[in-house]
């Protein structure tokens, strides 16, 4: 929230300085994120009227002004602005003027005519993005006057990270209040008289879901003048809350929400018809907004409609079917009250995210809106005339939020700040928290006021105590704490052994959201249904993940956008599995990579990574186990790996994970660049290792013998292996895959491997006749299973 110095000062002025003011909510959980000028350093630019305009002599889209600022005589400048006009007042930049950007203003001439300074723009001086034209002051300006002065630009921008619980700082009336709490000084609060109905004129109000709006107040002002110009202080604060002016009948309803922090609507009547009903939407309810998307309001979204159908999302945003025009005359003003539990998650369900909603589902004073409705009446009729009517409210008073009596004891204040703080402060800090405190023999009967939702419990007041008493004033004891060390099972490989292997191995740990895109979870794992979130934080962040691959995805897209080309990440992480009725909460740990095998160099050419880099990643990990040879990697599909690169990982017949490279329809889906490998790995399968234990050491050497055998392209190495252990017998120790070779000399279809056999006995020297009858015994095996042939 954008709040201005000038104007919170118009309320409380405490005696500190700006930084001073912004430590001071820091410290009391009103974190202020930045402090900024409100506009640009400019100077020498004064209020100056046109008093006569003539066109250039020979430039058809210029025009020479005389402009009075003050002098004894005026300036002579030339303009191309479409809409300067005799009597306007504007910023007129004079002869040495320094303009945002380093501009500086000297005397010139335009196509062969003196100028004498320079008209400016919003835009020139700072205060918009961008401008149609000149900036209009008001015509009760006085020639001469400083700008800065005149628009009161010396000001203070805090923008203010507020915390969920704090939605009644979310109006300047509520930071005033925090402010002079902290202090200890006047706070001046807004005063708003009743504006005496002039006309007789009603629209009946019906709440048929008074749980989800238990009050709503309305009043109709016929005659408002449309083209009325919001005046210039009022687009000035507008401006420095970061909101846009759109005309009178929105700049009042958006300034009473800055100001008061009620949001509130204005309907065009004469497009409205019968009366306001509040309810829940209908299977056949349709919506055009007023940001011209269509939404189908599901029947847990509250609207606001008429005999006709929908108005508006209640709370949320306005539909066009209602909106006030250039030709609307009659206006129905609503100020009303929503439970957050109404709004909650509602906004973000289509896509949006208004001023309104944002305050509605932090709450709002449920005792607000009849002050709101009129002061912003008294605004629009100032600004915009028109005949008041008398405001109409109805209230299902059962389902106002009732106001809690919590019971506060000094000794559980003194246990939970460990300190005494005396009776009167804190009685103090209570009412200049605008709290109702009753004292009681042994304890104090507290009310909190309308506005404060976050107060509920005993804990909640003692923390409002610390607050404002001062964070920085409580006593810091050291907790005493009892060490324990925890078991190391031997039996199990710990998470972080995995995760050290991988950052030697040049990985980065990332941690991402638990909650994932739609999209990406679909195309990453389609066969899961993932569960989906009732409150998401937006609708790239709506379910809960089923595989680790999304988030490590996105955020190797983010750095591939930011001219990282080699990423190698993992993530340790909790995967929320769907099982009927139920959801699973398991550990795994993924990855990916892409780019360049080995980081730059010279000693080696660069070459991408591949499928077999990726593999012997994960090799490197089922070592930590102790047994490496209990896992198997089997081809098969997986929706997002490429069919002719991707593995599943077993371990003795047990699904470990995934590896493979991303399929080329996923990648293209997701927008990644370049060739992708991942892993995913299910820890519970993973972690069990074989205990350490102590093998007996052969005092003789080993002997090795190569074998070349040719087999058909479906018989995999691994099955190889597996065949030449189970016929080596108890003399062989290794075996190793030293080459694959297809080409000239093996028929098509098949491939040769070539290994490497180690054979060693703990009690003699082997033989040529033991060793050659042990490689026999494997050939012939060979030959048996797969009709292998020795390569000659």
């Amino acid at each position: 929230m954008k709040v201005s110095e000038q104007w919170l000062r118009e309320w409380v002025d405490p005696a500190v300085t700006s930084a001073g003011l912004a430590a001071q909510l820091t410290m009391a959980g009103l974190e202020v994120d930045s402090i900024e000028p409100v506009a640009p350093a400019f100077e020498k630019v004064v209020v100056g009227r046109v008093i006569d305009l003539t066109p250039h002599p020979d430039a058809d889209r210029l025009r020479v002004a005389a402009v009075a600022v003050g002098g004894a005589e005026p300036l002579q400048i030339v303009c191309g602005a479409p809409n300067v006009a005799i009597g306007m007042c504007v910023p007129t930049a004079l002869i040495g003027a320094v303009l945002p950007g380093g501009l500086n203003i000297k005397k010139s001439k335009l196509r062969g005519v003196e100028s004498q300074g320079m008209l400016c723009s919003a835009k020139e001086l700072g205060l918009a993005e961008s401008s149609d034209g000149l900036l209009p002051l008001p015509p009760d300006s006085l020639p001469g006057m400083n700008i800065r002065e005149l628009l009161q630009l010396d000001d203070a921008l805090f923008e203010i990270e507020l915390t969920p619980n704090r939605g009644d700082c979310l109006g300047m009336e509520g930071v005033a209040r925090e402010v002079a709490a902290l202090n200890r000084c006047e706070f001046r609060p807004l005063l708003v008289e009743a504006v005496a109905p002039v006309v007789d004129a009603t629209f009946p109000v019906s709440l048929h879901d008074p749980a989800d709006c238990p009050r709503y107040v309305g009043r109709v002002i016929r005659g408002v003048n449309p083209a009325a110009e919001t005046p210039l202080w009022m687009k000035e604060r507008l401006r420095r809350a970061g909101v846009r002016s759109l005309g009178p009948l929105v700049d009042v309803t958006n300034y009473v929400m800055l100001e008061l922090g009620q949001p509130m609507h204005a309907f065009d009547l004469g497009r409205l018809c019968g009366g306001i009903e509040v309810r829940r939407a209908r299977p056949d309810d349709r919506l055009e907004l007023l940001n011209g998307v269509i939404v189908t309001p599901d029947a847990e979204t509250l609207l606001i409609t008429d005999q006709h159908g929908p108005l508006a999302l209640a709370g949320i945003m306005g539909g066009e079917i209602s909106s006030c025009t250039d030709a609307t005359r009659d206006v129905f003003l609503e100020s009303a009250f929503f439970t957050p539990a109404s709004i909650a998650g509602r906004a973000r369900r289509y896509g949006l995210q208004t001023d309104s909603s944002y305050r509605y589902e932090r709450g709002v004073d449920p005792q607000l809106q009849r002050r709101a409705a009129e002061r912003a009446t008294r605004l629009l009729i100032d600004m915009a005339g028109g005949q008041p009517g008398p405001i109409l409210e109805a209230v299902s008073p059962d389902h106002l939020p009732a106001l809690p009596a919590i019971r506060l004891r000094p000794a559980r204040l003194r246990l939970l700040l460990g300190l005494d703080i005396p009776a009167a402060e804190v009685e103090d800090i209570l009412h200049r928290l605008g709290m109702t405190v009753t004292t009681e023999p042994d304890h104090w009967q507290v009310i909190p006021p309308s506005c404060r939702f976050d107060i509920a419990i005993e804990a909640d007041l003692i923390e409002e105590i610390a607050r404002v008493h001062g964070y920085h004033r409580l006593p810091g004891n050291q907790p005493l704490i009892r060490l324990e060390m925890p078991p190391q099972p031997e039996g199990q490989v710990m998470p972080e052994r995995f995760k050290d292997a991988l950052i030697q191995r040049g990985f980065q740990e990332v941690i991402t959201y638990s909650f994932v895109d739609p999209a990406f979870q679909q195309a990453l794992d389609p066969e899961r249904k993932p569960l989906a979130l009732a409150n998401p934080i937006s609708a790239e962040l709506a379910v809960m993940r089923t595989s680790l691959w999304p988030g490590l995805l996105n955020a190797m897209i983010y750095n591939q956008k930011r001219q990282q080309t080699r990423v190698r990440l993992f993530e340790y992480g909790l995967n929320f599995i769907p099982d009927g009725g139920e959801l699973h909460q398991e550990p795994y740990l993924g990855g990916v990579v892409t780019g360049t095998a080995l980081p730059e160099q010279w000693g080696l050419a660069a070459r991408p990574v591949d499928f077999f880099d990726l593999k012997g990643e994960v090799e490197a990990l089922l070592a930590l186990t102790g047994e490496p040879e209990a896992f198997t990697f089997t081809a098969a599909v997986h929706p997002a790996l490429h069919p002719g690169q991707s593995a599943r990982l077993e371990r003795n017949g047990a699904i470990v994970g995934w590896l493979g490279a991303l399929h080329p329809r996923v990648a293209r889906e997701l927008d990644v660049e370049g060739d992708v490998f991942g892993f995913e790995l299910r820890l519970a399968t993973l972690q069990p290792a074989r205990t350490p234990a102590f093998h007996e050491l052969s005092r003789f050497p080993a002997s090795r013998r190569d074998l070349a055998i040719v087999v058909d392209e479906t018989v995999t190495a691994q099955m190889v292996q597996d065949s030449i252990r189970q016929n080596g017998g108890g003399l062989l120790r290794e075996v190793r895959l030293f080459d694959v070779y297809r080409g000239q000399g093996i028929a098509e279809g098949r491939k040769s491997l070539a290994l490497g056999l180690i054979l060693q006995d703990l009690s003699r020297n082997l033989t040529d006749s033991v060793v050659e009858e042990t490689v026999s015994r494997i050939i012939v095996g060979l030959t048996q299973q797969f009709s292998a042939t020795l390569r000659i």
